[in-house]
Parts: C-alpha cells; sequence; structure tokens
C-alpha cells in the first residue's frame, strides 16, 4: 500500500534553498496528507497551479468543508476572524477594491524615495555600529516594518509587539491557545487604533478606510481592523524573509551577487528580484483551496469538497517554463513566476514587495561589498515550522 507523505515536507539540509525534494517527485499533481489526518491534493506543476488560481470552481472560503487549514489553529479561528484572502468573488473583489488604490504602481513608485530612505539610514546604522551583527534583526525586519507602518498609520514603537504577535501567527509549532492569543491581542490593537484614527485622522491608510468605509456604514469596526491586521503580518512577514534568506543565497552565489553589485540599470535590478522571487519561493505551507464541484486537474479528478494545496516553491522550479530551474540566474525573464499568486487572488501588495526589495538590492550589496557570512554555513537556522520560510539570524560581518 502507497504511504501518503506528511505535507509540509522539510527541504534537505544540504539544499536548504530547494523546495522539498519529495514534492517534485510527485508529477504535476500528488495526494498528502495534513495535520488533520485528511489528504487533500497538492499542485506542484506550473500550468495546474494556475489554472487552480484562476478557475472559481476553487475556493477560497476557508469556511467550507473540505478547506485544508493550515493548523489546527487556522481551523479554530476561521469562523470569527474573516480574512480578505479567505473569500470568494463578490465578497473579496469588493474589500479587494477598497484597498487597491494604495498599491497602485503610481502610488508605490511615489514611496520609493522614502523607502531607499530607510534603506539608507539602516545601512548608515549598521556601518556605524557593532560588526558582526545579525541582519534579520539591523534591516531586514527593519525595512518593510517601518514601510508598512507609515503606509498604515502604525506606531512603528510598537514594532517589538506586533512582530511578535505576527511571528505566533505564522508558526506551525506554536499551539492553538498561543495563536488565538496573538490574533485576539493583535485585533484589539488594531480596533483601538481605528478608534484613535477615528477621532484624529491622518494621512494614511486607516484613516481613509476609517473615512471612507467606516463612517458611511459599508465596513464594520471589526471589519477594518481585520483588513489592517492583515496588511501589517503580511507587509513585512514576507518581505522581511526575502530580504534575509535573498541575502543568503547571493552570498552563496557570489558571482551572481557581484553582477548585482555592479549593476546599474533598473530594469536588470528589477529582473534580478523576480529571479530570486522564483528561486526561493517563501511561501512555504502553499496556498490552500477546496474544489466546489468536480474538475479534471492535471489528467486527476479532483472531487467537489476535496482540498487543493498549491505549492509554490515547486511549481516556480517547474523546468518546462524555468530552463534550468535549480540555478540562480539573475538575467533570467522569469517575471511570470507565481511566488504572488495568480489571478484574482494575486498578492495585493506584490508592487510594493517588488520595489522595497529593488531598492535594497540596488543598495545595500552596492554600499557594503565585502558583505559576508560571519558564522558556518551549515550553523545558520532555517525556519522550517514557519508559514513563511526563511533564516532566523543571519549573522554578517564586512
Amino acid at each position: 500500500m502507497e504511504t501518503v507523505p506528511f505535507y509540509p515536507m522539510q527541504r534537505a539540509t544540504e539544499c536548504p534553498f530547494d523546495p522539498p525534494p519529495g514534492l517534485r517527485e510527485m508529477g504535476p499533481i500528488g495526494r498528502v496528507r495534513i495535520w488533520d489526518g485528511s489528504t487533500p491534493w497538492v499542485v506542484t506543476g506550473y500550468e495546474a497551479h494556475r489554472f487552480v488560481l484562476s478557475d472559481q470552481r476553487f475556493s477560497a472560503d476557508a469556511r467550507r468543508d473540505g478547506y485544508p487549514a493550515e493548523s489546527a489553529a487556522v481551523a479554530e479561528r476561521i469562523h470569527d476572524f474573516r480574512s480578505l484572502i479567505m473569500m470568494d468573488e463578490p465578497e473579496h473583489g469588493a474589500q479587494r477594491r477598497m484597498l487597491s488604490k494604495n498599491f497602485t504602481l503610481k502610488s508605490v513608485e511615489a514611496m520609493r524615495p522614502r523607502v531607499a530612505q530607510i534603506v539608507d539610514g539602516l545601512i548608515d546604522d549598521l556601518l556605524a555600529g557593532p560588526n558582526p551583527v545579525d541582519l534579520v534583526a539591523a534591516f531586514a525586519l527593519p525595512v518593510p516594518s517601518l514601510v508598512i507602518c507609515e503606509l498604515l498609520g502604525v506606531p512603528y514603537d510598537g514594532h517589538d509587539f506586533f512582530q511578535d504577535c505576527s511571528r505566533k501567527l505564522f508558526s506551525q509549532s506554536c499551539t492553538v491557545e498561543e495563536t488565538l492569543e496573538a490574533h485576539v491581542a493583535l485585533q484589539e490593537y488594531m480596533l483601538k487604533l481605528v478608534d484613535a484614527k477615528d477621532t484624529e485622522p491622518g494621512d494614511d491608510m486607516i484613516s481613509r478606510l476609517v473615512a471612507e468605509q467606516l463612517r458611511p456604514g459599508n465596513l464594520s469596526r471589526a471589519e477594518i481592523a481585520e483588513m489592517a491586521l492583515l496588511m501589517l503580518v503580511a507587509g513585512h512577514e514576507s518581505t522581511a524573509n526575502m530580504i534575509a534568506l535573498g541575502t543568503l543565497a547571493l552570498l552563496r552565489h557570489p558571482d551572481q551577487l557581484a553582477a548585482l553589485r555592479d549593476a546599474d540599470d533598473p530594469k536588470e535590478i528589477a529582473g534580478a528580484v523576480d529571479e530570486l522571487l522564483r528561486y526561493l519561493s517563501v511561501v512555504h505551507v502553499g496556498r490552500r483551496r477546496v474544489a466546489t464541484e468536480d474538475v479534471e486537474l492535471a489528467g486527476q479528478l479532483v472531487k467537489a469538497g476535496e482540498g487543493v494545496i498549491l505549492a509554490d516553491g515547486a511549481s516556480n522550479r517547474d523546468e518546462s517554463v524555468f530552463p534550468a530551474p535549480d540555478t540562480l540566474d539573475l538575467q533570467r525573464k522569469g517575471r511570470q513566476h507565481v511566488a504572488f499568486g495568480y489571478g484574482s487572488h494575486q498578492c495585493l501588495g506584490q508592487l510594493l514587495a517588488r520595489m522595497e526589495l529593488q531598492v535594497v538590492c540596488g543598495t545595500l550589496y552596492r554600499r557594503i561589498p565585502t558583505l559576508k557570512l560571519a558564522i558556518p554555513f551549515d550553523e545558520v537556522q532555517f525556519k522550517h515550522d514557519m508559514v513563511v520560510y526563511g533564516v532566523r539570524s543571519l549573522p554578517v560581518s564586512w
């Protein structure tokens, strides 16, 4: 009898940047077992991945029977905390449109000078501070945290609190109680902030949501707080992990790092960022859907009520789309990757994330050209137990 592998799988110690080898041996689609004993499908093929994310017969609604929740904690809070990313149309589209004007290309590009100022300021602090230093704590985490705080109107002096709560929300090893407590604490924090913005509005996203959606009665305080919570957590976690993990990957590929360090064409830097996004694919546990009717997918019949997990990392290493997929090639034309998803649920903040990473990649390695790992590579601790993959710390010197 064939054994159904457990998911998420561990990445190989000798190849920590690669998706788990077991995933890629399954073909474009296969069965896995998750924490609750259920056996949803996992999609590893690129075309099947995009098909699922563009077909409304696959629902993102976590309240539906058969939805493959990431953990017991997620399953526990599904009915109490409704997130934009777990909604179907038309509700999803309606809420997304309330936020989208904050993430247009024009809006994001208008933020680029401020992001450059934040990045340069943190690099100044690095160069003036201790050497070696943990790049995660001193740079990778502060960059996107400062940016999303300014965009939302969240006081940055609360970053220790919301970063700690965020770690618990993204952890696969925290207890259900710890995760729920973190979510409740963050929601209460956001509710107080919504009230503060109602009394004293500022030039920020939460203030605009209060004025445009709360006062006319389109959204409740709790709905705005949940939207802001999602933006705050998602707005710093993935980008912070990409900065640190991307730096480590580049240090392990010095020829690619040298080419990026010398690059002065913004298009070349943008292409390098997309290749790093494809190569690393930090969404470690995959995106989740459930079929609402029978659908044939990559030669398999997915029945109504069966869960589907989309493995970003494996799909972004599909050799039919990306030749030599296991090679980090910053000259690759690979913007069609699925690191930000695909279809109507494609990451709302992808332009912001790309811009932040472009500023970091165009600045950090040029200003600190001798940057190097301060510990042996095999001592780096990777986040195998987190929803978003990365490193726990990154000691570097120069």
